[in-house]
């Protein structure tokens, strides 16, 4: 996806979390994050939005302290200044990536062309997954994201954060696991991912159209639209208990459903 694809949906995402939030008791709970009410979702995702202007805006080159994070999030607001001080924090953000140079140099800390682009992909799925979290607030599922932005997302959570490190995801012998979204057009890039588990940090390698490669047994297959997939991987989709063959949204499981159990509880991004 382009820069300005992310950006756009950051923009829409942020829209759509905020006018959630302002329909619904800030005390409701948030079911896709049993630990959180949705003061506290809302509360976070600006403090994100604010941490991430910092950079682009400012520029910094190492990680803020936890001084400057603080500075960068500013005071916390009250509930009913809540929404309305998510919205300034969602379009400063918006207007600091827009108005960045291409050769912007700032921290990072996952792979990208440019610290623009990587912002604003980061920035555009970290609201994406929080907007679903507050729609799941408010009792009513919005609109799911589009195929390419969902393919997007899958891409970054499982080569991005998931391949260097950053899950507990581990096997005492290797398993491996396919994920195929079936909706994935052409345009869209290659929308299947083979996954090994291991005692070592996941393996994942991003495989062509099924029709160029075939695929050998694997143990378990996670195979459906994107947006369900993305969902799904991020831990927001619930899956069945019953059968060798599942459903989890529009994802047919098939395979150990004990390697979707493992993810469950070890795929966890901090």
């Amino acid at each position: 996806m382009e820069i300005t694809e992310h950006i756009d949906a950051l923009r829409r995402e942020g829209a759509l979390l905020a006018d959630a939030a302002a329909r619904t008791d800030l005390a409701a709970p948030v079911p896709t994050c049993p630990d959180w009410r949705l003061r506290d979702l809302v509360l976070h995702t600006g403090q994100v939005h604010r941490w991430a202007t910092a950079y682009v805006r400012d520029g910094h080159r190492a990680p803020l302290d936890a001084d400057g994070e603080r500075a960068a999030w500013g005071p916390e607001p009250s509930d009913t200044a809540l929404v309305d001080w998510f919205r300034a924090g969602h379009s400063a953000l918006v207007e600091a990536l827009t108005a960045a140079p291409a050769d912007l140099e700032c921290w990072s800390f996952l792979p990208a062309p440019t610290p623009q682009a990587f912002w604003a992909r980061r920035q555009a799925h970290e609201t994406a997954v929080h907007r679903f979290d507050a729609d799941a607030a408010a009792g009513a599922e919005g609109p799911r994201v589009a195929t390419g932005l969902a393919l997007d997302g899958i891409d970054e959570l499982l080569r991005g954060f998931m391949a260097r490190g950053r899950s507990r995801v581990r096997s005492e012998r290797p398993r491996t696991v396919l994920v195929r979204a079936t909706d994935a057009a052409p345009t869209d890039g290659p929308g299947d991912w083979l996954l090994t588990i291991s005692r070592e940090p996941l393996a994942v390698v991003r495989r062509g159209s099924t029709a160029d490669e075939a695929v050998g047994p694997v143990d378990l297959t996670l195979g459906g639209p994107a947006r369900d997939l993305y969902l799904l991987l991020w831990n927001r989709l619930p899956a069945s208990e019953a059968g060798q063959v599942e459903q989890a949204g529009q994802v047919e499981v098939t395979g150990d459903r004990a390697l979707l159990d493992l993810w469950r509880e070890t795929a966890v991004v901090r």
